[in-house]
């Protein structure tokens, strides 16, 4: 199963679990298999049928372009990258 870095911003949801390990072969399913653990997960990482906007997803240490297509394996680990906003304005 692959390991889901659950970032700060999705604990409440996971009782403060900062890993997770879920099955699935993309990173859809990896999502399909945190929200089946931890509903709600989904309605924050995704808008529609995409990652939301400002959302990246790093599987195995490269920031993917697959998005949600993104191949993952039995030993992978899978980070949610959340946009950070602000600064000087």
């Amino acid at each position: 199963m692959a390991t889901v870095w659950v970032p700060a911003l999705l604990r409440d949801l996971t009782g403060g679990i900062e890993r997770a390990q879920v099955a699935g072969a993309t990173v859809r399913e990896v999502i399909d298999s945190l929200e089946a653990q931890f509903p709600g997960v989904r309605a924050r990482l995704c808008e529609g049928d995409s990652l939301r906007p400002g959302v990246a997803v790093v599987v195995d240490g490269a920031v993917s372009r697959q998005r949600l297509r993104q191949k993952v394996k039995e030993d992978s680990e899978v980070h949610f990258i959340p946009a950070i906003t602000g600064g000087a304005g």
